[in-house]
């Protein structure tokens, strides 16, 4: 500070402490020819996207273990006019289940209610949640876990 300009050290102290309660990363006041800013550097955060274990169990599992399979289904052989199909509302991240090592909302087969969370799309680091347009049974899955979707992109079948 080779300018003169004398800062309280209190004040400082103070405007850190702000920062801290408030969660902000930070503020800047400026009075005549004098100017403070006080900032912080968060931690980067890594969120690991949940893996699908389901290749070698499946492979120890009886014969119904085919139907668990479906989540790779072929999106484009389904009528993207179909009043059961459930496609994406953004952009962002699929999840099928709530947390990793969680059980899915939904499995093949499953009957479900008209508003029941069917999964979750995190866009912008908040975890929306895909509701069923209606009652019915989930007959594909058209995305597995930690799979990047699109808006519009086929999501789920419920018929």
């Amino acid at each position: 500070m080779t300018s003169g300009i004398q800062f309280d050290p209190e004040a400082i102290r103070k405007l850190a402490e702000i920062l801290r309660e408030t969660d902000l990363t930070e503020i800047e006041l400026s009075e005549k020819e004098a100017r403070i800013r006080v900032a912080r550097i968060l931690p980067a955060v890594t969120v690991a996207a949940p893996v699908m274990q389901a290749a070698a169990p499946l492979a120890a599992l009886p014969a119904a273990a085919p139907v668990a399979a479906a989540p790779a289904a072929d999106p484009s052989a389904i009528d993207p006019k179909n009043p059961g199909l459930v496609t994406s509302p953004m952009v962002g991240v699929a999840y099928l289940s709530p947390e990793p090592g969680a059980p899915q909302f939904i499995q093949l087969g499953a009957k479900v209610a008209q508003g029941q969370t069917l999964l979750l799309i995190e866009a912008m680091k908040t975890f929306n949640q895909i509701k069923a347009p209606r009652a019915g049974t989930v007959t594909r899955i058209l995305i597995e876990t930690g799979t990047p979707v699109e808006y519009g992109e086929p999501l789920v079948l419920v018929e």
